[in-house]
């Protein structure tokens, strides 16, 4: 019965290529909406018209089970621990031998079996129905590969050691103890004010952390911050509180050098997390919905930001997401394959820079992606007469004098400010500092009221005219 479903639901020369040739951990075809399911600790979803099947496998590191369902009854199973060697050879025959005409067929074969024979033992699936399969649609947050970290129409860019994941083989604090429900927002925050590396033990789902208090970093506990949510965790301010703050030069967190503005840590990554309904307006030090950083380090890794919003108005105050000052040295913040946005009722909102702000502070933002966030302030920096300020950058925020902005491989797009730069608000006020664009695509980002000409959503102040190279701007 599997064979023949599998075949009539032309799944083959997409499974053999795709499942098993990037080792993804488990799959599904949803009859909700045609859409194919997979993960690696998350979903993964791509449209898939015209099928009828429900099909989810759970592996660790090869095929371990699945079974295969039809109008929510269980149409077959494969892979089982006591018949893994006959299986072995269906799913061979049914996702590799089949389509050979293909390109790349003998290397799918190789990769296929390989990843059957490392095949240890019988695990039990939770099947859950896909529910979307247009990322960000009616709100709904879109799962980690829903939002790639190098879009499909610009280039990835390669990175150095420096902007990739922190190695966390060798945990601090593992929060939770297999169990959604023992993953709490004080067990997260104590965490956090301890320091060290941070890993989550919530079980096999994905699982969202609603905070009952900002997380904050404290400056005297660990000079290294690292926070990894192994694609399974959000994090949530529930739209009433910020998320992460770190502040070298807030007494409250502890202050450890006389020069809190250009000291070397903490030095805080995020990695493989969800950032979501993260709120800080009103807050003594502003912006930052979701994370507010002054002084030491800063890192962001394959993280997703929706729904974070910071103060409506103001000239100066930015980053519905994320609010930078003060790195040490002037050392740039990676912001590396991460995604901002996706649909109008997922953006990131602030006054200024709906998704990052900055005074002083560069920005590399690499293999990235941010859409539909807002800069919804109004009278601009400075503020005109009699208008409260604000309203430039819709989707990044630059202000102050050396410092600089490097995008490369990244898509930002449907972005908008009432005011000036829909997608980048880049003012270098001494003009020392710089812009660079590559392999990048920018289009339809809307900016209400100025931009520089030959750049559509772009306002610069710099230097020089930013360095533009195999990008499109339009």
């Amino acid at each position: 019965m599997l064979k023949g479903s599998l075949f009539e639901s032309g799944l083959l020369v997409f499974l053999s290529f795709f499942s098993l040739g990037v080792g993804f951990d488990a799959w599904a075809v949803s009859p909700a909406d045609g859409a194919v399911t997979l993960s690696s600790d998350f979903l993964y979803r791509t449209r898939l018209p015209r099928t009828g099947l429900l099909i989810c496998g759970f592996v660790d590191a090869g095929w371990r089970s699945g079974i295969v369902l039809r109008r929510g009854r269980v149409a077959g199973k494969f892979l089982s621990y006591r018949q893994r060697t006959r299986n072995y050879r269906q799913i061979y025959r049914l996702l590799v031998r089949r389509p050979r005409r293909a390109a790349g067929a003998a290397r799918a074969r190789r990769e296929a079996l390989s990843s059957l024979r490392r095949v240890r033992r019988f695990d039990p699936i939770c099947v859950r129905r896909a529910q979307v399969s247009n990322p960000g649609a009616s709100g709904q947050i879109p799962t980690p590969t829903q939002t790639p970290g190098s879009p499909s129409s610009a280039k990835s860019c390669a990175l150095s050691r420096a902007d990739q994941a922190e190695d966390i083989s060798n945990p601090t604090t593992v929060v939770g103890n297999g169990t959604p429900e023992s993953c709490t927002s004080d067990a997260f925050v104590r965490a956090v004010a301890r320091g060290g590396v941070i890993t989550f033990n919530c079980g096999l789902q994905p699982v969202t952390i609603r905070l009952n208090r900002t997380a904050k970093v404290f400056n005297d506990r660990s000079s290294k911050v690292v926070i990894d949510g192994g694609n399974r965790v959000t994090l949530s301010g529930g739209g009433v509180r910020r998320i992460l703050y770190q502040n070298a030069c807030d007494p409250d967190q502890v202050w450890t050098t006389p020069h809190c503005q250009n000291q070397d840590h903490p030095r805080l990554t995020v990695q493989n997390l969800t950032f979501v309904d993260g709120n800080a307006k009103g807050e003594e030090y502003d912006g930052g919905g979701a994370i507010f950083v002054r002084g030491g380090l800063f890192k962001v890794v394959n993280c997703r930001f929706f729904r974070n919003v910071c103060d409506d108005v103001g000239p100066d105050v930015g980053g519905g997401a994320i609010r930078v000052l003060s790195m040490y040295n002037n050392t740039a913040v990676p912001i590396v394959g991460s995604f901002f946005g996706g649909s109008q009722e997922n953006g990131n909102v602030c006054s200024n820079g709906g998704a990052l702000s900055s005074i002083g502070v560069s920005f590399r933002v690499l293999n990235s992606k941010m859409s539909f966030n807002r800069a919804v302030g109004r009278g601009a920096n400075p503020a005109r007469p009699a208008t409260p300020g604000g309203g430039s950058g819709g989707a990044i925020y630059n202000d102050g004098n050396r410092f600089e902005l490097n995008v490369c491989g990244s898509e930002v797009t449907d972005n908008s400010a009432r005011e000036g730069g829909g997608a980048i608000f880049f003012v270098s006020n001494d003009r020392s500092g710089n812009m660079s664009i590559r392999n990048s695509v920018m289009k339809r980002n809307r900016s209400g009221n100025f931009e520089t000409q030959g750049l559509p959503g772009i306002f610069v102040i710099a230097q020089r005219f930013p360095e533009v190279i195999g990008s499109v701007i339009e």
